[in-house]
């Protein structure tokens, strides 16, 4: 007669413990490739509004669209904080790029978090902003004035859309509006010239800066606050950062400054 025999209990915990071991060899890279895959479609994100923003450039005398979000101008409008998002998805309809890339989806990073609609900004020197001290002869209003298109930043992505472009100090080693690292302790960018690329931040301040934001970001009566040049003391100070060098780099075309060895 055939005896069915059953696994033991000290079998079980083994088969438990092997299957335990796998997951942990395989859940990283599991982790890695679902990141580069929400990488790839950012910066395809990026190439397709980089695109965009040349096409309404060559329909439009030269002129590049208005990057600051709360004018009626804008690339896209910004409704405010609190907004509900169908609110927001209006006013990406009102931005003067919709013409070009209008798919909503396109606006929002894969990695953006619930109530997120548009995650990317345009750099302040991209007919942006004109506040950055030291600027006022830097900030490009023609793309035919950009020299080096395949180096200077045009959109990022900066996460929750503020009222303003993304900021940058020229004339010192100082961050204005934050760094992310919502991509593998990185950050995507794209170009004038239509193309885009990510860059894994190397100095340690900028990766904890970027986090030091995320914790910053505090819910008051109008909505949501992201601290960037209103950082208390010298936060955002970072001598030597070679990673806030390039960025200023690709936002104004040089450093306006002796950077710190």
């Amino acid at each position: 007669m055939h005896i069915r025999r059953a696994f033991t209990l000290i079998e079980l915990l083994v088969v438990i413990s092997i299957i335990a071991v796998l997951m942990a060899i395989l859940m990283p890279a599991l982790n890695r490739v679902r990141e580069q895959g929400k990488r790839a479609a950012c910066l395809s994100n990026l190439k397709q509004l980089t695109l965009g923003w040349i096409m309404y450039a060559d329909d439009n005398d030269d002129k590049i669209v208005q990057a600051d979000t709360g004018s009626k101008d804008a690339w896209v409008r910004w409704p405010g904080y609190m907004a509900p998002e169908q609110e927001q998805i209006d006013n990406i309809r009102l931005g003067l790029l919709y013409t070009y890339c209008p798919e909503v989806k396109l606006y929002k990073c894969p990695t953006g978090i619930r109530g997120e609609v548009v995650t990317y900004a345009i750099m302040n020197s991209m007919h942006g902003y004109e506040g950055t001290p030291e600027t006022e002869n830097l900030i490009f209003y023609r793309r035919m004035q950009i020299k080096r298109p395949n180096e200077r930043a045009v959109f990022l992505d900066e996460g929750r859309l503020s009222s303003n472009s993304w900021g940058i100090y020229y004339e010192q080693e100082r961050w204005w509006d934050l760094p992310t690292t919502r991509h593998g302790d990185g950050m995507n960018f794209s170009f004038a010239d239509g193309h885009s690329e990510y860059w894994k931040w190397k100095d340690p301040r900028t990766i904890e800066l970027a986090w030091m934001g995320e914790e910053y970001i505090t819910w008051i009566n109008t909505g949501w606050w992201k601290i960037g040049a209103s950082l208390d003391g010298n936060l955002n100070f970072s001598p030597g950062n070679q990673d806030l060098h390039r960025v200023q780099k690709a936002a104004w075309g040089k450093l306006g400054y002796t950077p710190s060895q």
